[in-house]
């Protein structure tokens, strides 16, 4: 597998690229800003770029969509509950394959209700699920907290502690972690019931 962090914008954002080295098929994950350096990058990696997957319908994360779509020709790719232009739509378990590289889809509603993680290898790529040291906000339209509960305790804390997390955001001590770093040290993630989360979320 071919992988590369690429920050971007003004706010911090990440988008990432994903090849398969032996068919050099890619995949550009959140193409929120800065379209040209994430393509040059792309092409010096030499992918030809298959998909464009947003992890969530935000616009700080698919403002390139039609840019990058228009130049590359790839499908834009998301979650049938984010409210946007996409091509495909991908559910829950759902693999997307590009070569012999299989990237798995984790819906993980709570910070939107269309957002999903995406597992390949042992990289997890949270866009705003989860960050590192900290989570995604819920005040937005479609924000739940009792979803991101079931997100957190009923599917990524189910990870193995030795997965990288990489976060949709550089807003954290370092741009990337792991699950077993975020279950010791993200004060978020600390044992709870589903009520006494909801409560937190609502009261950090």
């Amino acid at each position: 597998m071919i992988f590369a962090q690429v920050k971007v914008g003004h706010m911090e954002n990440f988008s990432y690229i994903i090849g398969d080295d032996k068919t050099h098929l890619g995949v550009i994950i959140d193409p929120g800003f800065d379209t040209e350096k994430i393509l040059n990058k792309a092409f010096q990696m030499k992918l030809t770029i298959k998909y464009l997957i947003d992890t969530h319908e935000h616009p700080d994360h698919i403002s390139g969509n039609i840019d990058l779509s228009e130049k590359t020709g790839a499908k834009i790719v998301a979650h049938k509950d984010a409210k946007i232009k996409k091509d495909l739509v991908v559910k829950d378990e759902e693999i997307i394959s590009i070569g012999e590289t299989n990237i798995k889809v984790l819906h993980t509603p709570g910070h939107s209700p269309g957002s999903i993680c995406l597992l390949v290898d042992n990289k997890l790529i949270t866009g705003d699920t989860l960050f590192v040291g900290e989570c995604g906000r819920i005040d937005l339209p479609g924000g739940n907290a009792e979803d991101l509960y079931h997100s957190f305790f009923d599917k990524i804390l189910n990870i193995s502690d030795n997965v990288e997390v990489y976060p949709g955001h550089d807003y954290g001590l370092k741009p990337f972690s792991s699950i077993g770093f975020e279950r010791k040290h993200n004060y978020v993630l600390r044992p709870r019931t589903k009520e006494e989360f909801v409560r937190f979320m609502k009261n950090p």
